[in-house]
């Protein structure tokens, strides 16, 4: 079941100062951790809003230094759109400490991505030795297109709250980019209709919310603890377990080690493929639109 937050916007529907007229052409300063939520942002924002990324795809999001750059935008920021599900854990607090009261927890303009999803993953226990597990679920949930369009719609609700005058422009905004969206979500599943079943083997399973919608098997990761570099053993005993039936492909992010999965693939004979995974881990990925046609792209060629 969604989580929601449908309390908080009636709260701050009565406590919270809007945007007044005499305000409409400034634009709406946003702050997101994440490449793909300023890429979404802007999408439902347009010149409207301004927008600032705290990491880049070359950058782990579980693992960020709060830089000086960060302190200043997060200061002056009305939106705060995050991935949620404790992935930002280790740095936003420190960041919020510093941030505008307008996104602090329970605000009209602190959005968490993952609360507005269903989230999988979600480990029956927690225990520190099982390696960085994450309560609330899986965390990165923008590599699903349907979570994509929650998220949207949420945005769009916000900024409309946060922008009083620019309420109808964002609705358009909005629309435009659901339409196209939708468009493109039954291109995306029938180009990747030849690996269905397929078995992936990723470094960490950060791509998760992708292999389950297009239904791929990822049940087992180079790291055999969540966050925690893979062992040699671990790698050796996924040889053992493949067996004869060996994976379609092995997969990593622009910022996690090769040497891992290079080890594999030569050992096994399967490709090893770098995928993109948010906005700008390639020459390709420039919007959300081209992020998933590389990714699928890659996935079946």
């Amino acid at each position: 079941m969604y989580r929601t937050v449908g309390i908080f916007l009636s709260i701050f529907l009565c406590t919270t100062l809007l945007r007044s007229p005499s305000r409409a052409e400034e634009p709406v300063r946003v702050f997101a951790c994440e490449p793909e939520w300023a890429a979404l942002v802007s999408e439902v924002g347009g010149e409207k809003v301004k927008v600032f990324s705290a990491t880049t795809a070359r950058q782990n999001p579980h693992y960020v230094r709060a830089r000086p750059s960060m302190l200043a935008k997060i200061r002056k920021a009305e939106l705060l759109v995050c991935s949620g599900a404790s992935l930002e854990v280790g740095w936003l607090p420190i960041l919020l400490r510093r941030g505008s009261a307008d996104i602090q927890r329970n605000k009209l303009g602190h959005l968490m991505a993952a609360d507005f999803v269903e989230t999988i993953e979600k480990p029956d226990r927690l225990d520190r030795s099982l390696g960085d597990m994450h309560a609330e679920g899986n965390p990165h949930v923008h590599l699903n297109p349907f979570n994509i369009l929650l998220v949207a719609e949420e945005i769009h609700k916000r900024l409309g709250l946060i922008d009083v005058g620019g309420k109808a422009f964002y609705q358009q905004r909005y629309n435009q980019f659901e339409s196209r969206w939708r468009e493109a979500i039954p291109v995306w599943e029938k180009k990747a209709e030849t690996i269905r079943a397929k078995v992936v083997i990723p470094h960490h399973k950060n791509m998760s919310y992708m292999f389950e919608w297009l239904g791929l098997e990822s049940t087992l990761a180079l790291e055999d603890k969540p966050g925690i570099p893979p062992r040699m053993s671990h790698l050796k005993q996924l040889i053992t377990t493949f067996g004869d039936n060996k994976p379609h492909l092995i997969v990593r992010t622009p910022y996690e080690p090769s040497k891992p999965s290079q080890w594999l693939s030569d050992k096994i004979s399967v490709p090893e493929k770098v995928l993109p995974y948010t906005i700008g881990g390639d020459v390709h990925s420039e919007d959300l639109f081209s992020l998933y046609d590389r990714m699928i792209d890659l996935l079946v060629n």
